[in-house]
């Protein structure tokens, strides 16, 4: 099956910046197509981009939506069975909307079954000019940020953090569901935004992966496990056994939206390590916050390296890390308090 991954992004944006940066570190040992839609008579990035061992094909007759009926559709179809590549790319113009690519790209993989699937949607927003094409260019810049699974905002090492907050406002306002990266690109490595860009679960999915928290007493417990606490039964519709709390081994099936609230929150706010250090302190061992189980987290630092840290009652763990997308923030528990959470991690 082919991917299809759209890179969309208003005029001079970056998305082709963004592009060459996921084809040298996220997309090796895969065959890979461009396609290409410039605005005007003459496709401008296509040489260079060909270097890179990357058939572009281009359709310069006028705007990707203005030509989606015939030459999109047929271009798509020619690509895959002449090429039969592991993913294609899809540029669309600068001016084009982005519901309209992924429109079309759904009616063309409902025609050919199961030999194609669209992958991820993905905006390039120049974060320095946000406010302004939100103003004066609504109709085509919003639609893209409101159509995108994944908003990446450039040129953020030239915005101060106060700035770059109150973009990914503008940017949540739009679209509260899109992952939105700001690490500046050169901090960061193009396999972590291809992650972010195919990845459609929170972080509160990966603990609750990585976790098998029993709903009913609030303890951790490995799948084959034997515990001796007090547990306190609920009952639970979805169940076909309770869970008695005995020493025996058993399997827990419940349905952990039913009995956790998670609270998470992206920023790319700047943290000090005896700031995050305090906030832990107060999670761990206080139950002002609510009752919490779990909490994780992978914050930039005002230091060379970022800031990760894992916690359960009663202890937790910081370690140095890699830059992610953006700084990541995810706490479970029964009872999470939402805005006292924030005051203690500052935002």
């Amino acid at each position: 099956m082919t991917k299809i991954d759209i890179v969309s992004g208003f005029l001079g944006a970056g998305k082709t910046t963004l592009i060459k940066k996921l084809l040298a570190d996220a997309f090796n040992g895969e065959k890979l197509v461009l396609i290409e839609n410039e605005f005007g008579e003459i496709g401008i990035d296509g040489g260079f981009l060909k270097d890179s061992g990357v058939q572009v094909t281009e359709m310069n007759s006028g705007c990707i939506c203005c030509s989606l009926v015939g030459d999109f559709r047929t271009s798509l179809k020619e690509v895959i069975d002449k090429y039969s590549p592991d993913r294609i790319i899809i540029e669309p113009s600068g001016v084009g909307k982005l519901s309209d690519v992924i429109k079309a790209v759904n009616n063309i993989v409902e025609e050919t079954g199961d030999q194609i699937s669209l992958n991820s949607t993905t905006a390039v927003v120049d974060g320095i000019k946000t406010r302004m094409y939100m103003k004066n260019f609504g109709e085509f810049f919003n639609n893209q940020v409101e159509s995108a699974g994944t908003i990446v905002i450039s040129r953020t090492q030239s915005l101060k953090e106060d700035k770059l907050e109150g973009v990914v406002e503008l940017l949540k306002e739009h679209n509260g569901n899109a992952k939105i990266i700001t690490t500046p690109w050169d901090e960061i490595d193009g396999s972590v935004i291809l992650k972010a860009m195919e990845q459609s679960g929170s972080l509160a999915d990966e603990l609750l992966a990585e976790e098998d928290i029993c709903p009913e007493c609030g303890h951790h417990h490995d799948h084959d496990h034997h515990h001796e606490h007090e547990c306190h039964h609920h009952d639970h519709d979805d169940h076909d056994h309770e869970c008695g709390c005995h020493d025996h081994e058993h399997h827990h099936h419940h349905h952990a939206d039913d009995v956790f609230t998670s609270w998470g929150i992206e920023t790319p706010r700047k943290y000090t390590k005896d700031e995050v250090k305090n906030a832990l302190d107060k999670l761990a061992n206080t139950d002002e916050y609510g009752t919490i189980l779990r909490a994780k987290g992978m914050l930039p630092s005002t230091e060379e390296t970022w800031i990760y840290f894992d916690l359960v009652p009663g202890e937790y763990e910081l370690r140095d890390g890699q830059p992610d997308y953006t700084g990541r923030i995810c706490v479970i528990g029964t009872n999470p308090a939402e805005d006292k959470l924030k005051d203690l991690f500052l935002l």
